[in-house]
């Protein structure tokens, strides 16, 4: 037997196996008259192993986008920034956030499910709850124990990514609405230690319904379960403004209410207030508050905030 013969049915043995051959030796068998002196390519076929039958190709593994965050236009934009020295906002944020993360960590007056899942809105729009839901994630993320996620759940009007000088970003609706799309795979990771964050994402016409949708509590649960130190801030739609709000309160395990000083009318603050009285626990922040100095603090604007389980809220602001 020739040498190209012996090739040609050493070729049609890999086909049986299963081998996929490509090449000119594969492509271009040599007649059985072929001269036995013909020269032999000395190249080797290329040989490409198929998988069999039934078996699925290993899924790649979706990694999150690292970010960075320009710290020193954080601080010029008047949000708190974790390499910042010590300031009278941070310390208002140090005060505002702990009961939430004591909530948040099961060691509150009572355990809150989902009490991880902070959202934070206002009754209308132009209180500040955006500003306060990134300086609240700031504050967090320097814990020890903790880390956070800001997730930007405005989706009629998304503002996070914008005021921390970031490119709009594939996010939350995308997950939603395709399957194939990951959690980790539009989630970014950022140069602050212990934050990430998860865009709006795509907009979306029947966003209402994505926010109720069985695959959104799905998102949820995965999202308040997988991690025990993780707290999710969301940005969410004024409640008196949009329904996406109240549909995203309902998942929700604490709730805070931004309310401008001097210029929300305390009518809307009720209103809002009922539209959210099925969350465990609700906390009124009081922003632009003006206040008299004393020991150094006090200056300028601050903050002051009502705390209340159940329908109540406590009447301090």
């Amino acid at each position: 037997m020739s040498l190209i013969e012996q090739a040609a049915k050493r070729l049609e043995q890999l086909r049986k196996a299963g081998v996929e051959v490509t090449g000119s030796a594969a492509d271009n068998e040599a007649p059985a008259s072929a001269n036995a002196d013909s020269p032999v390519p000395t190249t080797p076929p290329i040989i490409k192993r198929q998988a069999a039958a039934g078996t699925a190709a290993p899924a790649a593994v979706a990694v999150s986008r690292h970010i960075e965050i320009d710290l020193n236009a954080l601080s010029a934009a008047g949000l708190i920034s974790p390499d910042a020295p010590r300031s009278q906002l941070a310390d208002q944020y140090r005060v505002i956030k702990r009961p939430l993360i004591a909530n948040a960590m099961g060691k509150g007056a009572t355990p809150i499910k989902r009490g991880n899942l902070i959202m934070v809105t206002s009754a209308v729009s132009g209180e500040g709850k955006s500003f306060t839901a990134i300086n609240l994630a700031m504050s967090i993320a320097m814990e020890l124990d903790n880390t956070v996620m800001l997730v930007d759940a405005d989706v009629p009007k998304p503002s996070v990514l914008k005021m921390l000088g970031l490119p709009p970003s594939r996010g939350l609706l995308d997950v939603l609405t395709d399957e194939s799309v990951a959690l980790s795979q539009v989630m970014m990771r950022t140069s602050v230690d212990k934050l990430s964050i998860l865009p709006s994402g795509t907009q979306h016409a029947r966003a209402t319904e994505l926010l109720a949708s069985e695959a959104m509590v799905k998102l949820l649960d995965e999202m308040a379960n997988r991690y025990p130190d993780r707290i999710i801030i969301f940005d969410s739609p004024p409640l008196l403004m949009t329904t996406e709000a109240r549909v995203l309160a309902s998942h929700m395990g604490q709730v805070v209410v931004v309310v401008k000083a001097e210029s929300t009318v305390r009518s809307d603050v009720k209103h809002a207030l009922a539209a959210i009285d099925s969350c465990p626990v609700k906390l009124v922040l009081l922003n632009q508050a003006r206040t008299s100095t004393q020991d150094g603090y006090g200056y300028g604007y601050g903050y002051g905030y009502g705390y209340g389980y159940g329908g109540k809220v406590a009447e301090d602001a």
